[in-house]
C-alpha cells in the first residue's frame, strides 16, 4: 500500500471517505462554510475512536482554502487576513488576553520550510513592554513573545525539549505554534490554512516525525497554523495515476479488454509502477512550486497580520 502523506485534517477526511465509500464517519463531525472567494471547512475529532480512524488528535481543524493566497496585491492578501483573523478569534475565544508565546517551526535555511520562522520575524510582540510598565492587562494588546527554535540539525536540541523548557519558565497560557505542512494534492499548496486545536507534530507529513507539541505535553492550550507548502513526489504520482486511469476508463467502453484491464489493475500493481518510476531518483523525494521564495514572503505575511489582527485589537497599522 501506497502511504499517504498529508498534514491536513480535511484530506485525511477525504482518503477515508474515498475508502470507505461513504461520507459518515465515527466520532468525526464536519462543516463546510462558503465565504467569498474561500471556502472553510470545521472538522471536529470528537473522541478516541474518530481520532483513531483519522490518525488525528481529538480537537477541532478549520482549514481556508483560497487562490488568494497566491495573489500578490493588497487587497487579496488583506481580505485572506480578515478571513483569518476571524477564524483564530473564534479558536482563541473570549479570553483574548491570554499571554501567548509564538512558536516559528521549521528550519530557516530551507524556503519551503522557513514558514515559521518567516511568520515570527513579522509577528508583534509586547511581552518586553508589559514587563517594563508592569502591566497585567491592556485593553488593545495581548502579551506575546515569540521565537524560532530551529530544527535539531542547526541546534542539536529537540525542539519540543527548547518549547517546553522556555514554557515552564515564562508561564504563558497558550502556545501558538507556525510550521509548514504536506498536502497530498498539488492545488491545496500554498493556498491553503490549516487551524487546529490538537497541536502540532513537527516533520510529520514529510516521514520526519518529532514529538508533538500538544496541551498533554506542555500543559496549556496549543493552537496550530500551517500551510502545505510540499507534496510528497509518491503521493501525487498516485493521484496523477488514479486521475489518468479515470479518465482513460471513462473513454473506453465498459466489456472492453483495455476497460478490464485499468479496472482490475490493483493497488500493489499501482504501487509497483509508481516504485519503479521514482526509484532512479529517490524515494524520498519532496515537490515544491518554483516561485516558492515569493510565496512563502507572501504567507508569512498574511499569517503574521492575522494573528496580530486577533491578539491586538487595538493594533491600528
Amino acid at each position: 500500500m501506497i502511504k499517504i502523506r498529508t498534514d491536513l485534517a480535511l484530506e485525511a477526511r477525504e482518503i477515508i471517505e474515498e475508502s470507505n465509500d461513504s461520507s459518515e464517519i465515527p466520532g468525526v463531525k464536519t462543516v463546510n462554510k462558503q465565504l467569498n472567494d474561500c471556502i472553510v471547512t470545521i472538522v471536529d475529532v470528537l473522541d478516541e475512536q474518530g481520532s483513531q480512524i483519522m490518525n488525528k488528535g481529538i480537537g477541532r481543524y478549520v482549514t481556508l482554502e483560497s487562490k488568494l493566497m497566491k495573489y500578490d496585491d493588497d487587497e487579496s492578501r488583506n481580505q485572506i487576513i480578515n478571513y483569518l483573523a476571524d477564524e483564530l478569534k473564534d479558536i482563541f475565544g473570549k479570553e483574548k488576553h491570554k499571554k501567548t508565546l509564538v512558536i516559528g517551526l521549521g528550519n530557516w535555511n530551507i524556503t519551503s520550510d522557513a514558514l515559521g520562522p518567516r511568520a515570527v520575524s513579522k509577528t508583534l510582540v509586547t511581552r518586553h513592554i508589559f514587563k517594563n510598565y508592569n502591566k497585567d492587562y491592556d485593553d488593545d494588546f495581548t502579551e506575546v513573545s515569540a521565537l524560532s527554535p530551529g530544527v535539531m540539525g542547526i541546534t542539536g536540541l529537540e525542539t519540543s525539549e527548547t518549547v517546553k523548557a522556555i514554557v515552564d519558565t515564562i508561564k504563558p497560557d497558550r502556545v501558538v505554534a507556525i510550521d509548514a505542512l504536506a498536502s497530498r494534492k498539488m492545488d491545496r499548496v500554498n493556498s491553503t490554512i490549516q487551524i487546529s486545536t490538537a497541536g502540532i507534530s513537527p516533520g510529520g507529513g514529510v516521514g520526519n516525525k518529532r514529538k508533538s507539541l500538544n496541551k498533554e505535553y506542555l500543559g496549556v492550550d496549543v493552537v496550530a497554523i500551517g500551510v502545505p507548502t510540499v507534496v510528497d513526489a509518491a503521493t501525487l504520482t498516485s493521484d496523477v495515476l488514479d486521475l489518468a486511469i479515470k479518465n482513460l476508463m471513462e473513454q473506453s467502453n465498459e466489456g472492453e479488454a483495455f476497460y478490464n484491464m485499468l479496472h482490475k489493475l490493483q493497488e500493489e500493481e499501482k504501487y509497483q509502477l509508481i516504485r519503479d518510476s521514482l526509484d532512479p531518483y529517490d524515494k524520498n523525494l519532496i515537490v515544491t512550486p518554483k516561485d516558492i521564495d515569493e510565496t512563502i514572503e507572501n504567507l508569512a505575511i498574511i499569517i503574521s497580520e492575522g494573528l496580530n489582527k486577533s491578539l491586538h485589537p487595538g493594533r491600528t497599522s
